[in-house]
């Protein structure tokens, strides 16, 4: 029921797409968002939104549904947002320990910027849990859960704190992504091309020229660098995995019935096997 409520909300924002891009574009239009609307459209109308919303991959859909729920009661005016931020003192003086996760389901307001946020998670998001995480659910898991783990430490440092950390989980998805698929052409304002390695790098341009913070974004992207050098680049050059998914992590992702998978060993990616150097993309994953 709560499933074809939200996909029939997606479906209205998708229908004024046009409109959408025109206040994309005036505003904080970072990419082009056309090919992401036409594709949730294309797909949408095939199947009902409960089938549609159902066969999301579990992870991307669990994240996006809590921050799109999260935003909704803030609007709704049920909770005071000082109440779930990233606040220390709070944490360790009162115990209120679910600060250290509710920061990460609030994206703002309802608003063009939230709506591109939503988006990016459900195309990075999804395009990494159905591709180079596809059947491997509980390593996708870890690799949030490893990526908030940095945050939270980061954000302890005065310099870097920042009371929600939401869009720095949408940045390192994004960094993440842009590392897994190097080669994808990638639009930006229908004026300039360039490739996926360089995107994290162009939206955190952009966010300096409209005005946005800094600081949650980088974040994001020193991130989602930790869990792709740690995973990838140092398996590769030693053989190595110092960041394997714990067993715990397969036994929380089985009980929440999203599946469990044995210990990867590693199986060649052909999908970024064009190009050299920075843009090879990952060609082994090494879970041992």
């Amino acid at each position: 029921m709560f499933g074809r409520g939200l996909v029939l909300a997606i479906r209205y924002l998708f229908s004024r797409s046009r409109y959408l891009l025109q206040l994309f574009t005036a505003t904080e239009m970072v990419v082009s968002l056309e090919p992401i609307i036409m594709h949730l459209m294309y797909h949408l109308p095939s199947a009902s939104p409960s089938r549609f919303y159902n066969s999301l991959p579990p992870v991307s859909k669990a994240y996006g549904t809590l921050c799109f729920l999260t935003t909704a009661a803030f609007q709704l005016g049920l909770f005071d947002p000082v109440n779930i931020a990233l606040i220390y003192h709070p944490v360790f003086t009162k115990f209120q320990i679910w600060r250290l996760l509710t920061n990460f389901f609030f994206l703002g307001p309802f608003s063009i910027n939230f709506g591109v946020r939503l988006l990016m998670i459900a195309r990075y998001g999804v395009q990494l849990e159905r591709g180079p995480f596809d059947k491997r659910t509980a390593d996708f898991l870890w690799m949030m859960l490893f990526g908030a783990f940095i945050l939270l430490v980061l954000s302890a440092i005065p310099f870097f704190w920042s009371p929600f950390l939401g869009t720095s989980m949408v940045f390192m998805l994004l960094y993440v992504w842009s590392r897994e698929f190097p080669t994808a052409q990638i639009n930006i304002y229908g004026l300039v091309n360039l490739r996926a390695f360089y995107l994290p790098w162009a939206m955190l341009m952009l966010d300096v020229i409209f005005g946005s913070r800094l600081m949650p974004s980088l974040l994001g992207i020193v991130a989602g660098h930790s869990y792709y050098f740690l995973t990838v680049l140092h398996p590769l050059a030693t053989g190595r995995n110092l960041l394997k998914t714990p067993f715990w992590v397969h036994r929380l992702a089985a009980s929440l019935d999203w599946g469990v998978q044995p210990n990867y060993r590693g199986q060649p990616n052909t999908s970024n096997a064009t190009g050299s150097g920075a843009f090879r993309g990952r060609s082994y994953r090494l879970n041992r």
